[in-house]
């Protein structure tokens, strides 16, 4: 016999290797978030902390155009091991030129930082490094995850005994899941022959995601398929135009099979009428899916929950994001089912050399990757579910209450001032405050209007505030989005902020 070793291999070292790496990381990593911590107490001010470096920089960010970083970064593939000196030197940089979401004037997306657990979760499925796609290499991380996803189902309000759902790789793959999981429910032949002689069409609101026209592009359904329904002047979608514009469709000989409804556009935060969309979907032989990728999370407070998820329960899917308004690590998303069934009917594939799990029902399917289209799962649900057994529902029923909290300071500042001009629905829908400079209460033209708020969220980096701005009617708008742990003395700080700053400009 060849290559037989006798014990004479070199004894694995790899729990040192780890300690040690994890050790130096962990001397760059608490100093990081430790800086946006100290930075906290002075956001009031208008201004963070000033921190030397190649630019202006505070514990938000030191900020470059992307030539100017490629030339500082100097980043390379190296022929030789670089080893823990080299590893440290890569993870200063990345630490000192990246946007520290942990610092309080991160207000630019509908996401923010994470939290001790949220660290924890990541490592923990880092060291686990398995594949969440059969239960035979992911036994408790299978069950974490079928767990999860049918609490979620419930509090949703779904009370079938097939209810529950999947995690996916963000809102985008959810919604993505649900057209499929749909046209294959709706109409079966598609699953093997594909769209045929049908022309598919879709409705979602004209304020919808973009993953509705990716998702279109995909699958051959063409993204002109997509059909944007009207919205009110609060940002809903208006349930009679969505009723016109299917029987339109229809007209033309097109096959309507599908409703995208949203809990919290990307834009306004706008809410649409569920009850009255579901009505017209089913009338029409819809799937109804509601994409609460942003807004959905508001289930955990049941009195917020009360007016803005009115009827959420009537469709046939949900998708929701705890990684954005929760805090739970990127990516933590679910699509929840109002009866699993279906998504296992639509999807499934059998793979004799993959899945060997194949139970009597739905609910004895441990094979999850036989529910979704990726082989490939990441166990993301492991990180929602120890937030939840560390943290308990009441803190995030209590962290939206504190996010609405902080929204409706905000606006309330923004209404009081004469030098702005509110754009956000009242009350507020979600989490973000749209609104514009407009010197004593006067608006330029379009061109004038977006050109100040761009220079003015682009000024704002350097004081170490960051937020993002929107196309409006009457030019681009600031949007302003906060979270359960945005501060009363942050607001104060951004909004003195932007008024300083704006006060400042010539035109």
């Amino acid at each position: 016999m060849t290559g037989q070793t006798n014990g004479t291999e070199a004894p694995l070292n790899r729990a040192d290797e780890v300690k040690e790496l994890l050790s130096a990381v962990e001397e760059l990593i608490i100093p990081f978030i430790r800086s946006a911590d100290e930075d906290a107490a002075t956001k009031h001010t208008g201004h963070g902390l000033a921190i030397s470096g190649g630019g202006p920089r505070t514990a938000l960010v030191e900020h470059h155009p992307p030539k100017k970083l490629e030339q500082i970064l100097k980043l390379n593939i190296p022929e030789q091991a670089g080893g823990k000196a080299g590893l440290v030197q890569i993870v200063e940089k990345v630490l000192k030129y990246s946007v520290n979401t942990w610092d309080q004037g991160f207000l630019d997306k509908l996401y923010a930082s994470t939290n001790a657990v949220g660290l924890v979760s990541e490592l923990l499925l880092a060291t686990l490094n398995t594949n969440a796609h059969v239960y035979q290499v992911s036994p408790v991380l299978t069950l974490i995850e079928k767990l999860t996803t049918k609490h979620l189902a419930h509090l949703f309000g779904y009370t079938s005994p097939h209810c529950g759902g999947i995690s996916q790789p963000g809102g985008s793959a959810s919604n993505s899941s649900a057209i499929v999981i749909a046209r294959n429910t709706l109409y079966p032949e598609t699953k093997e022959n594909g769209n045929g002689n049908y022309r598919f069409t879709l409705f979602t609101s004209a304020h919808g995601h973009y993953s509705l026209e990716k998702a279109a592009q995909m699958f051959g359904l063409g993204s002109k398929n997509v059909v944007g329904v009207p919205v009110d002047a609060e940002g809903r979608m208006r349930p009679e135009e969505l009723e016109r514009l299917i029987k339109e469709s229809k007209d033309r000989g097109e096959t309507p099979f599908f409703v995208n409804a949203t809990a919290g556009t990307t834009v306004l935060g706008s809410f649409d009428p569920f009850p009255a969309i579901n009505t017209i979907a089913k009338q029409h032989n819809l799937w109804l899916h509601i994409d609460g990728s942003w807004g959905g999370s508001v289930i955990f407070n049941s009195h917020i929950a009360q007016t803005r998820l009115q009827g959420v329960e009537l469709a046939d899917s949900i998708a929701v994001n705890p990684h954005k308004m929760l805090g739970v690590p990127m990516t933590s998303s679910f699509l929840l089912a109002k009866d699993l069934r279906q998504f296992w009917a639509a999807m499934t594939l059998p793979a004799g050399y993959l899945f060997h799990n194949a139970g009597d029902s739905v609910n004895d399917v441990y094979d999850l990757a036989d529910l979704t289209p990726q082989c490939g799962r990441r166990a993301d649900s492991l990180k929602f579910f120890l937030s939840l057994s560390y943290y308990g529902q009441q803190h995030y029923s209590d962290l939206v209450e504190r996010a609405y909290d902080a929204a409706d300071y905000l606006l309330s500042l923004v209404k009081e001032s004469p030098n702005f001009v509110s754009v956000s629905p009242e009350p507020l829908p979600c989490l973000q405050v749209c609104f514009y400079w407009a010197r004593d209460g006067k608006l330029g033209d379009k061109e004038m209007n977006g050109k100040v708020t761009s220079e003015v969220a682009q000024r704002l980096i350097a004081r170490g505030f960051m937020i993002d701005y929107a196309p409006g009617e009457k030019g681009k708008f600031f949007r302003v989005v906060v979270n359960g742990n945005t501060r009363r003395g942050t607001v104060e700080g951004l909004f003195k902020a932007i008024e300083e700053v704006a006060g400042e400009l010539k035109y």
